[in-house]
């Protein structure tokens, strides 16, 4: 007797954040029904889910700048109707109604069916895969955040103590380069105005080496940024190696538990040359220093696919010892403009009383409309990918460029369809010109490109 997923056939659908708000299965236009068909043609299809699953009286709204992300439980079902039936839960938007919030999100899932990863009732389950049964063999997906709150992240259970609801943190760090003379004027600076002696308290109260360390010669840790003495100005950043080592483990769990292994990691972090440069965040363009070493620690670990979002724009591609790494497939569903409340802090920073709404809200954060996403043509193009195994190893990977509604009202944009013609060019373009430092090659084919491995 052969098992049908002993051959090692294998199709999954990703696509990047989900912030659903609206019903899908009552649409019929047919570039959204023939994208929704990608999906449903998979085995399993994936999305970062970047909301909070609730009812009303479920959760008490958090404390964050953004949009403070909600969606209806019954959307969950049209999610299935598109074909999506795994979710990543780690993300920066998952505790936007506190830990309330954060577990009713995992109850809805649950009670619709839906295999999730990513934030737990403690670290260990936020940790731990997530897994699905298809025809093709069965599926772990993993998925943690290194854009996260300190509160919002996921405490260990103690034989003593219970954990702490949230979500599973990925631990990095930058340090910050700067020349002698910046580097000596910051060092004056925290010895004359007390910084220096406040720290040296601090090693003598409650506060480990760690958290107030001593100053070096020429190293210095201030304003929660790390500096180094040196000829140039840079920003580097790294994972922390004793973290990296626990997801590691849960991957190798994965691998001994499943067929197929995914890795989900959400991140808003760049390199330097993207993080100085860059005039808008679309033209952010390179990932963070700790973003492709961890991918292909996962993939050494026993991953299949690695599949970032959180840039809210596609990144590029690489294939690591021929398994496929997205840096980002950016947005997927992207209606974060018609949620139907807001706290009131939210009100308040643009000014707003009491009896502003959320449009109201809406206008005043983006200036009628002159700045965040909806400025920017390059939020509303993204990308979901198919990823297509045969006999266990990579075939072909399909590059499907979505358009989500750039220009279009509020209550009509941010649902995908399958962008077509010159837009589908350049949003293929973009792919293919970030995926070449990588050594991937993207072959046009009608509206779609295609991904082979040499």
């Amino acid at each position: 007797m052969t098992y049908s997923s002993a051959r090692g056939n294998f199709n999954m659908a990703l696509g990047g954040d989900c912030m659903l708000t609206r019903r899908l299965s009552i649409h019929d236009e047919p570039e959204f029904l023939a994208l929704r068909k990608h999906f449903t043609d998979c085995d399993a299809g994936f999305v970062n889910l970047e909301s909070v699953v609730r009812h009303w009286r479920e959760g008490t709204p958090g404390i964050t700048r953004g949009t403070f992300m909600t969606t209806p439980p019954e959307l969950l079902e049209d999610l299935k109707w598109f074909g999506v039936n795994i979710v990543g839960c780690a993300n920066n938007h998952a505790f936007d109604y506190g830990e309330g919030g954060l577990v009713a999100t995992i109850e809805h899932l649950d009670r619709h069916g839906i295999a999730r990863a990513g934030s737990g009732r403690n670290l260990a389950e936020a940790r731990m895969p997530g897994y699905l049964e298809t025809k093709g063999g069965r599926v772990a997906l993993l998925a943690t955040t290194a854009t996260y709150r300190d509160w919002n992240r996921a405490g260990a259970q103690r034989p003593d103590l219970r954990g702490r609801p949230g979500v599973n943190p990925f631990f990095s760090s930058r340090k910050t380069s700067v020349d002698a003379a910046v580097f000596d004027a910051l060092k004056r600076m925290s010895r004359e105005l007390g910084y220096e002696q406040a720290r040296a308290r601090d090693r003598t109260h409650f506060f480990s080496d760690k958290e107030a360390p001593p100053d070096r010669a020429e190293e210095l840790q201030i304003f929660g940024e790390h500096f180094i003495k040196s000829d140039v100005f840079h920003q580097s950043s790294a994972g922390d190696p004793d973290d990296i080592e626990d997801h590691l483990r849960w991957i190798r769990e994965a691998r001994r538990q499943a067929d197929w292994v995914v890795m989900s990691f959400h991140t808003h972090d760049f390199a330097h040359g993207s993080f100085a440069k860059a005039k808008t965040k679309v033209e952010m363009r390179e990932p963070a220093d700790y973003v492709p070493d961890f991918a292909r620690a996962a993939i050494d670990a026993g991953a299949d696919m690695f599949v970032g979002h959180g840039s809210h724009t596609p990144l590029g591609i690489e294939l690591y010892k021929g398994k496929p790494i997205f840096y980002s497939v950016g947005n997927m569903f992207f209606q974060n403009e018609t949620v139907p409340f807001f706290p009131d802090e939210a009100y308040r920073r643009f000014g707003l009383g009491p009896d502003a709404t959320p449009a109201d809200f809406l206008d005043a954060r983006t200036g009628g409309g002159a700045k965040g996403h909806i400025a920017h043509a390059g939020f509303w193009e993204n990308i979901a990918a198919t990823c297509h195994f045969q006999g266990g190893k990579l075939d072909h990977l399909k590059i499907i460029p979505i358009e989500q509604g750039h220009g279009s009202p509020r209550a009509q944009r941010g649902r995908p369809m399958l962008a077509t013609g010159k837009q589908a060019a350049g949003i293929i373009e973009r792919v293919a010109t970030l995926s070449a430092q990588y050594g991937v090659k993207i072959e046009k084919a009608g509206d779609v490109g295609i991904v082979r491995p040499t």
